[in-house]
């Protein structure tokens, strides 16, 4: 990691470039770990655990609950797509020797940064707006999974967006300067 001064008292430590690809690196395990945890949570839901599905909400719940062979394999797909995400981010920011075109890399994690922000932050805002207030939906509200979607489910599918696109522009940034 290069040493630059910081500060008018010349006080010598990282520089900013090199204190955002080390967040932005972080952001990619991070991003990773985020991706496997919740894609335990799909498994542990595909086997048909119940624990927790009362902050899903809404059909995906009732046919859960209802053990509906439909819902439990889309529950496994999901979660199999999560380990591939949480791969992904590990790729992006793990030197390896058998790695994948990087122009592949870019664009599979752009796409992926791309679409869990978008997601996330489209159940986030409808949330956010039928919880204040602005939006009246026309069947009543389930308080609890809204909630839940608000500050858990949407906002992880953001947050895990933005990590993944820390990733890309880390990965992007070391194929120009050195690994930190």
């Amino acid at each position: 990691m290069g040493m630059t001064a910081n500060d008018a008292s010349g006080a010598i430590g990282p520089g900013r470039k090199d204190r955002r690809a080390w967040c932005a690196m972080r952001a990619g395990y991070a991003a990773c770990v985020w991706g496997l945890v919740f894609a335990l949570i799909s498994f542990y839901w595909g086997c048909g655990g119940t624990l927790g599905l009362d902050t899903v909400g809404g059909t995906i719940e009732q046919q859960a609950r209802a053990h509906e062979v439909g819902i439990l394999v889309v529950v496994w797909i999901v979660g199999l797509l999560k380990v591939v995400g949480a791969a992904l981010a590990l790729a992006l920011v793990r030197p390896q020797r058998v790695r994948p075109p990087a122009r592949l890399l870019v664009f599979a994690g752009g796409f992926a940064a791309a679409l869990l922000t978008l997601y996330g932050a489209y159940g986030v805002t409808g949330g956010a707006l039928v919880a204040a207030g602005v939006i009246k939906p026309t069947t009543p509200v389930a308080w609890k999974p809204l909630w839940w979607h608000l500050w858990v489910w949407d906002m992880s599918f953001l947050l895990w967006g933005l990590m993944f696109a820390g990733a890309v522009w880390y990965f992007a940034r070391r194929g120009r300067r050195p690994a930190l």
